[in-house]
């Protein structure tokens, strides 16, 4: 153990103040945080809750219904990682789909969905886009190469979301941000700066190890005690101010903001990415005429209270008897980036 790591579980064991709040906005922090054992060395007056950090999980229903629609109503062959699978639209999932006779791909990147498109150029090939802005640049410089090689037959269903919205959203939700890494890997440190001057929003940018996230819930504690809104960014091997501007000029080319709907929180102006105008013989919803989906939402399931931090899957009533990683009710229960998934996997339903 180095001396930072020490100094950290230091400051947090010996830690006796008033309650502190903090949301992991990023579901890999909420599934490392159980797998590492970290819950286990905080002070009791740490709360640690889930946000809505799950590009899964945030996707609305009607989202899937495309899906399903392209697939079964257009015979369109639908690439999608494989948490979507079995995400539940309002009536059925890509899984159900599948059984039906739909073609579901299951791909690791979107660029693997592109080298689908071209080696089947008599099939249309959709790639479901999910995720924030760490992996809305890959699906960029997909259809950047399917341009270049002249590939016709793909396209995207985007659903792609950026967190500054999602965070002023959620800005009253915890007393600080556990801030994701890899985001910020991209868009840089700007935005925390600034929502920490202007809103008075705190927050540390984490990595993902042990000894990251001891050190990140030890940066909030102390800078908790100084009673003003804060910052830190303690991944910076990683994290700079600036970001990958490369990456951020791919997106530019090619997307532009939209309002977005976040399942369990509603609409966020501005917070999700759809395809430029000029590129629209990519956007599937355009190429296909995809109808207006109304999807119908289960009232049982908390997945939307959870992913505003409002209660822990425990509190659902469904979690762990009718809704289980086999038999999934929820969306929050389907990814592996899902509170639910974490709670489950990991026993937190006893000792979260």
């Amino acid at each position: 153990m180095n001396a930072q790591t020490e100094l950290a579980r230091k400051i947090l064991s010996e830690y006796d103040g008033p309650p502190i709040r903090v949301m992991e906005v990023c579901g890999t922090h909420t599934h490392e945080i159980f797998r590492l054992g970290i819950r286990s060395v905080l002070p009791k007056q740490l709360e640690v809750i889930s946000g809505p950090g799950c590009p899964v999980c945030v996707t609305p229903a009607e989202y899937i219904d495309e899906a399903v629609w392209l697939a079964l109503e257009k015979n369109v062959t639908i690439c999608t990682f494989g948490d979507l699978v079995r995400v539940p639209g309002s009536r059925s999932s890509l899984a159900d789909a599948r059984s039906r006779g739909a073609r579901i791909q299951v791909v690791y990147a979107p660029e693997d969905a592109m080298r689908y498109a071209g080696e089947h150029p008599e099939e249309e090939v959709v790639f479901l886009s999910v995720g924030f802005e760490t992996t809305t640049p890959a699906s960029c410089l997909a259809l950047q190469k399917a341009e270049e090689a002249g590939i016709t037959n793909f396209s995207l269903l985007t659903a792609n979301k950026t967190m500054p919205g999602a965070y002023l959203a959620m800005g009253d939700s915890a007393d600080a941000f556990l801030y994701p890494g890899h985001v910020h890997a991209i868009i840089g440190t700007g935005l925390c700066e600034q929502l920490a001057a202007e809103n008075g929003i705190s927050g540390v940018a984490a990595g993902f190890t042990a000894s990251d996230l001891l050190l990140a819930f030890a940066l909030i504690v102390k800078k908790t005690q100084e009673g003003k809104p804060f910052f830190v960014n303690a991944y910076p091997r990683v994290v700079t101010r600036e970001g990958s501007p490369a990456a951020v000029r791919l997106v530019e080319e090619w997307m532009e903001p939209c309002d977005s709907e976040w399942r369990g929180i509603g609409i966020i102006p501005d917070s999700g990415l759809q395809l430029k105008k000029k590129r629209d013989v990519y956007d599937a919803r355009i190429r296909f005429g995809i109808p207006k989906m109304d999807a119908a939402r289960p009232t049982a399931c908390r997945c939307g209270e959870v992913l505003q931090g409002i209660c822990r899957p425990t509190d659902c009533k469904l979690f762990g008897k009718a809704c289980v990683p086999d038999h999934p009710v929820g969306a929050c229960m389907v990814s592996g980036e899902g509170a639910c998934s974490a709670y489950y996997q990991y026993g937190g339903y006893i000792n979260g």
